[in-house]
């Protein structure tokens, strides 16, 4: 009677296990996840207006601090530091440094607030359905793939394999990137598809080739 018992147990956990085997292809068949937007941190950009805050020293204290074109604040005894393409935390370990190496002080403890922030843009031409300047979220990747999904897609006479992105690095220096997006576009498993994930930057300027014929 117990071996009876027993070997009606086993069968038992051999149907579950055999129903729960059969119900996963079943769950990794219901479609594909959709992926999400990935968070970067807010890098301050050209327009931004700041303050700036040292722990114990109010004559350093600044409001109202437009970044300007060139990238730069101008704080009291240190001038011109550059804080464009930072984010406030390395702004603040830029803006301490540059009063620690200067000797003006010690140990700074400086806090960057945003208090205006510029509209983050970009500029795209060329054989795309919508020109002009489009908006950039300030807080989430937004990738040359998604600009072209915003302007309406490539025209019918794009070299969407040749979209060059010209942007300003923080040197003051141009740079220009040749990116292949038609590829990516149309499910293309190409070395170069993977240049429609390319991430852009407020003021980058994209501009559309025609084909060539």
């Amino acid at each position: 009677m117990k071996h009876a018992s027993l070997l009606l147990v086993l069968l038992t956990a051999g149907t579950a296990l055999d129903s729960a085997s059969a119900a996963t292809p079943a769950a990794q068949k219901a479609g594909p996840a959709i992926a999400e937007k990935k968070y970067v941190a807010y890098r301050i950009t050209r327009g931004d207006r700041l303050s700036v805050a040292l722990l114990g020293e109010q004559d350093l204290r600044g409001g109202g601090l437009r970044v300007e074109a060139i990238g730069t604040i101008n704080l009291p005894l240190i001038q011109n530091i550059r804080v464009v393409g930072l984010t406030v935390a390395e702004a603040q370990d830029a803006i301490g440094k540059a009063y620690r190496e200067g000797r003006f002080l010690r140990n700074p403890q400086v806090t960057v607030t945003i208090d205006e922030y510029s509209p983050r843009t970009v500029i795209i031409s060329g054989k795309v359905n919508i020109q002009g300047r489009q908006e950039i979220p300030p807080d989430t990747e937004f990738t040359i793939k998604d600009l072209i999904a915003k302007a309406g897609g490539f025209s019918d006479t794009a070299r969407g394999t040749a979209v060059r992105v010209q942007r300003t690095m923080p040197d003051g220096s141009l740079k220009v990137f040749t990116l292949d997006v038609e590829s990516a576009i149309k499910g293309k498993s190409t070395s170069t598809a993977k240049d429609a994930a390319f991430v852009l930057e407020p003021d980058d300027t994209i501009y559309v080739p025609e084909k060539l014929i």
